[in-house]
């Protein structure tokens, strides 16, 4: 096994904190912004998407800790599109779950082989996240 590279995984744990942080404002937003005939079960959809994700920025938070890391007050960045239709909120949940994909990617090529604690849960972030892209993707299937 190798060595855990901690300045490097800290930094890449605080930058996915901050991106779950940021999808729990973005999918509250967007649970607020839906419109339609099947505004209920979109609604909850996006509720339970920003609970997931505040979910995901503890668990992460407590990793970043334990690695005797400090967590940011900061969120990722977003923009505001002021598109608000169904498929154009739903594309833009799959552009968020593929940058959330590939955060953790990302922090699995840094634990891989140090950590399998890390490794294991990186694994299993990005199998949620692989299953998330797959569900809005099937959602936006009417779209096309």
């Amino acid at each position: 096994m190798k060595d855990l590279n901690a300045e490097n995984t800290i930094s890449t744990l605080r930058t996915i904190m901050e991106f779950e942080l940021a999808g729990v404002v973005r999918y509250t937003h967007y649970s607020l912004m839906v419109t339609g005939p099947n505004r209920i079960p979109i609604v909850e959809f996006f509720k339970a998407q920003a609970i997931e994700s505040l979910t995901h920025a503890q668990q992460v938070g407590e990793i970043l800790t334990g690695l005797e890391g400090h967590p940011s007050l900061s969120i990722a960045p977003m923009e505001e599109t002021y598109k608000h239709t169904v498929k154009d909120i739903l594309e833009e949940s799959l552009s968020h779950e593929k940058k959330a994909l590939g955060l953790y990617k990302q922090l699995l090529d840094i634990v891989e082989d140090s950590s399998v604690y890390l490794e294991e849960f990186a694994r299993t972030m990005i199998g949620t996240e692989e299953l998330h892209n797959i569900e809005i993707k099937k959602m936006l299937r009417d779209f096309s």
